[in-house]
Formats: structure tokens, sequence, C-alpha cells
């Protein structure tokens, strides 16, 4: 659906270029919000300049940061104070994924590089038990109701930079500065993916052509609800007894 003209957008293209502002910063109070007043290790996927990073210090043990830009890492490593616990590494996000566990991990508008399920899984296998999962990405907009926000984003967008920036034309922050990519998953694929591998995890469209996840991980151990599920799938294919089987007996024990 084409909600504007090519001009218009390009018009609006130049006025976020002199205005600009990190959309996925906005975020960083509510995804502080979904985490309790303290916790012990942390870690942040796609950690870009270390905003996050640095906010999450305020409430960890311990933060571990990781990024597969080496020039944004670098950058994240200075502006960071040496007293903070924070720990930075240039690393793939799921070849080489930090092992936890982790009482807290978040993922801000990184997950759309990777491939969906299989970060989504190893992010359950490293989050501790009763551990919380905190997701903002992006969304390919398909629905009416997608591009409805969008249509609402387009003015909104607009006017955040030009509050933001107090209405004087700004440089862009290092936030903004990591390589970018289009997502290229509608929501409902979002949403139908993630409860496969996520039971009970909350999804959220949201303004900024963004979306957020939080999932809780269970307090019962995940090994002991991986062999649980294993065990019933492997059951679900046995044959059923035969009549004359000792477990159809009557008063039969099966000793």
């Amino acid at each position: 659906m084409k909600i504007l003209s090519p001009r218009v957008l390009r018009a609006l293209e130049r006025f976020n270029a002199a205005y600009p502002w990190d959309h996925n910063a906005h975020y960083h109070r509510w995804i502080l919000r979904q985490l309790p007043r303290r916790f012990g290790r942390a870690l942040d996927v796609g950690s870009g300049s270390g905003d996050l990073a640095r906010l999450l210090a305020g409430r960890a043990d311990a933060v571990q940061a990781v990024d597969s830009n080496p020039v944004i890492t670098a950058q994240a490593q200075k502006l960071t104070p040496s007293g903070l616990p924070v720990t930075f590494s240039v690393a793939d996000a799921l070849a080489d994924f930090p092992a936890g566990p982790y009482d807290v991990i978040t993922c801000v508008a990184t997950i759309h590089h990777l491939p969906f399920t299989q970060a989504l899984t190893r992010f359950r296998r490293h989050l501790a038990p009763g551990g919380t999962l905190v997701i903002v990405g992006l969304s390919r907009a398909q629905t009416p109701v997608d591009h409805l926000l969008g249509a609402i984003a387009i003015p909104a967008n607009a006017a955040m930079g030009w509050l933001k920036n107090k209405g004087r034309r700004s440089q862009r922050p290092v936030s903004m500065t990591a390589p970018t990519r289009s997502a290229d998953m509608t929501f409902d694929d979002l949403v139908r993916e993630a409860r496969d591998v996520l039971p009970g995890a909350r999804l959220r469209r949201r303004l900024f052509w963004r979306y957020t996840l939080v999932w809780n991980q269970p307090r019962v151990a995940r090994d002991f609800l991986d062999q649980m599920t294993a065990r019933v799938r492997r059951d679900s294919g046995r044959q059923p007894a035969r009549k004359g089987d000792i477990r159809h007996r009557p008063g039969a024990t099966g000793l």
C-alpha cells in the first residue's frame, strides 16, 4: 500500500536526516520497566554503541554485550566509563553465543538480521530459570493495521525528531551509524513462530515500525522441560499394549 508519494518521502528523508533521533533508544526506558530492579548477569545481543548495555549495568552485577560490527563496538567501549560492569565483544550472535545462564537477555533491532526461530531457541536455552527476555524488533508491513500504524508513525516521526533535537539541526548519533536492513517477516509470522518456541510470549505492534516481545523463562529447569517434551513425543509414538499384556490383567502389578 502506497501511503505517500516519492516526492513527499524524499522530503521527509531530508527532514529526518537534519533532525535525527534513535527509534531504538526510544524503547530503552520501556525495556527497563519489564525487568527486575536488580538482577545478576545480563546479555545484550546486537549492542551497537552500548547505550542499552550501560543502562542495564545500573541494575546488573555484570553485562555481556555482543555485536558483529567491530567499528561500533570499539566506539561503545570508548563511550563506557571504566567502572561500569560491562564487557563488549565482537562476535556472531549465534555462532559465538556467550554461554549463560543469564537473568536478562535483550535484543534491540537485531533479530531480523538473524534466523528468527534459531535465535529464539538460543536465547531460551541461555536464559536462567525465572529470567526475562525482551526483544524490540522490526516487521514487514502487510495488514491494514500495519499500514495504519505506518501512516501514523510518519508525521509522529518528524515531530519526535524536531522535539528531541529542540528544533536544531544535528548530526546522527553514534547509535545510528550501524548497518541496517529491512525486515522480511510479517508480524503475524513472528507471532506464530515465537509462540512455538516461547509458549506464552507477549508480542505487541508498536509505533515507529517496531514490535516488542517479552517472555519469562519458567522457573522449572529448562533441561527437565526438554526431557519431558521428548518423553511425551517418544511415548506418543509407541504402539498400545495388547489385551494379553500383563499391564492389562486385573490386579496385576507388572512385577
